[in-house]
Order: C-alpha cells, then structure tokens, then sequence
C-alpha cells in the first residue's frame, strides 16, 4: 500500500479547502485504518469551508476534515477483535474518553471530553482514515456505501425523532433540511400519525415531499394552523422537532404545540436568544436538547430500520468525484441541495 494520500485540508485559515497529498495514517494497537469509498458533505464541512466564527475557534490548522464516510478496513492494530481486513464499515466520528462519569455509565454521548473527527481531530476526507476500533460499525450488505456515508446525519435525525413517542402523534418539524427530512422520514416510518415540516426554502420543502409522506408547508406564504383541518386536528401538534437552529421556527412551534407538548431541538440558533419562558411554561412544555448519536443504541436502531424499509435514499441530491469537490461544496453551500456525496474511488 503506497504511503501517501489524497486529501481535503483545512490548510490556511480562511475560506475554502485544498486538495493535498498526505502521509496515510500510523495506526496504533486499538484502531483500525479504512480505505474511504464515499463521504458525504455536512452543514459542520460548510461551517469549516466558510470559516466562520465557530470554525475559527474551533479547528485547528492544518486538518484532514470530513466524518461523513463509508468504506472498508484494510489494517487492523494488534489488540483489536471482532473486525477484519475487507469488512465493510462506516463508524462513529465522535472520539470519546474514557474516565468522565458519563462514559463510566455507558452514556458515551454525553461524554464531556468527546472530540470529533474532521473538526478537532484528522478525518474522513481522505483515502485513508485511522479510526479506534471501538467507533466502527459494521455495515450489513442491505446497506450500500452511498448510504453509509450519510449515517450519521441520518443518525442525528434518528436520535432527535426518537426522543419521544411518536406512534399515533401529530409532529411538527421546523427545517427542512436533509436532516429534518430524514427526521420526518423516520417519523412516518415508526408511526406518527401525521408530520408537517415548515421552511422558507420551497426547493427544500418539494424535495421533503419526494423523500417522505408529510405536509409541506412554506411558512413565508402559507399560515400553519390553515393545515389543521384537513388533518382533523383541533388543538396542534403533540410533538416537535426543531431542526432550522432559528429563533422564529421555535417561536412559532411553541405556539403551536398542545398542552403538554414535547420538543426535540437539534437546531442551534446562533448566540443568545430571547425565549418567552412564560409561554413554554404555562403550556407544560417538555424541551430535549439533542446532540450527536445516542452510541450506539441509534446506530443500531437506524440500520435496523434501513433494513426493514426506511427509505431515505432521495434525500441525496448531488453526487461528485472527489475531484470535482468544489462543485460538491458549491451545490451544499447553495441552500437547494440535499445530501452530497462524494465519490473517492
């Protein structure tokens, strides 16, 4: 096996990223190396191509980003087992440690000292990744690369729809991006009795009727509680998802959520946000903060669910060689694409 590679490199701190050669990762006793097929861009990629003020305080430079991927192990470390050479995998992009009370009691997301691969640590844009082994998961042969490398925004989507009971629940979903898509798409596929997503974005909001059978609705033109009655619903939703990161999405699925209601936020609204706490209050509102995968009880439940039916394959909209990965940037920067994926092969 040669001894460089091609990868994506924050190489200078300012906007975009730079194809370069690299030297393959050294693995040590505990990890295993993958040679990447395809990897899928995310919003966190675009944070990191614009260099914004999160990117800026956040990734060091040089960096090999990228955690989106699906590929296969080609060396294994010495004390590894129960993984081989050619098996197909993607794999967990949140590298956590061992001693907080959290990872002590299996609740290995809520791991304090976690870092991330392609934003704190070397990533998967790249021919070759070094990944511990604990983080890979295998992929079953019903699941393709294309859709392994979109795992783990699927898996975000999967976390946050799973938060609460759905079966026989009206949900609302604020943020028709891919994720939110897929959250609607899982909403559905677990038992949800109706699901409305709301956008400005129309492109997004067509693109979420093709993936999934939910209510579109552009919040610019159309009044949401003009959809309760074709929906035979009287008081509002039972449970939200807001996945947009703005304050006036959530101002508004506060408003429309029943008594009682259940909110799942994976959206970051940016810096600080005024919230009428009264309002949320005085309707009993439950709200869950949501980050990353639950590991790996949602690795488990999603694969198990693509193997049993879940669809989500329309969510991808764009597909480049690597090559062309300026044109992949461009497309998930325009604010109309789905999922990008790209092809390293």
């Amino acid at each position: 096996m040669t001894n460089e590679m091609k990868a994506l490199v924050k190489a200078r701190p300012e906007p975009g990223l730079w194809m370069e050669t690299r030297p393959v990762p050294e693995i040590g006793p505990d990890d295993v190396l993958i040679r990447i097929n395809k990897t899928g861009i995310c919003g966190t990629d675009i944070h990191i191509w614009n260099w914004d003020d999160w990117a800026q305080r956040t990734v060091p430079v040089p960096l090999v980003t990228g955690h989106e991927f699906a590929g296969e192990i080609v060396e294994i470390g010495k004390n590894v087992e129960g993984l081989s050479i050619g098996q197909r995998c993607s794999g967990e992009g949140h590298l956590i440690g061992k001693t907080s009370r959290q990872s002590r009691s299996g609740k290995f997301h809520l791991d304090p000292e976690t870092r991330g691969i392609g934003v704190n640590e070397p990533g998967a844009f790249a021919q070759y990744l070094r990944l511990p082994a604990f983080n890979v998961v295998s992929l079953p042969d019903a699941i393709d690369d294309e859709i392994g490398a979109i795992l783990d925004p699927l898996g975000n989507a999967v976390h946050t729809a799973l938060s609460f009971d759905l079966i026989g629940e009206d949900v609302l979903i604020t943020g028709a991006g891919p994720i939110g898509i897929m959250a609607a798409a899982v909403a559905r596929h677990v038992g949800a009795r109706h699901v409305v997503i709301t956008d400005i974005n129309q492109a997004r909001l067509d693109l979420a009727a093709q993936v999934a059978d939910v209510v579109p609705v552009n919040v610019a033109t159309t009044d949401l509680r003009s959809v309760y009655p074709s929906l035979k619903m009287a008081q509002g939703f039972d449970v939200g998802m807001e996945m947009s990161g703005s304050q006036q999405a959530l101002d508004q699925m506060v408003e429309h959520m029943v008594m009682g209601g259940r909110i799942a936020m994976l959206g970051i609204p940016p810096g600080k946000s005024p919230v009428d706490w009264s309002r949320i209050v005085f309707k009993a509102i439950t709200i869950k903060g949501v980050y990353g995968r639950e590991i790996f009880e949602t690795w488990y439940k999603m694969i198990a669910m693509l193997e049993n039916g879940l669809d989500i394959r329309r969510v991808i909209t764009h597909r480049f060689a690597v090559d062309q990965f300026v044109a992949g940037f461009d497309a998930m920067r325009s604010g109309l694409s789905g999922k990008v994926v790209l092809d390293w092969g």
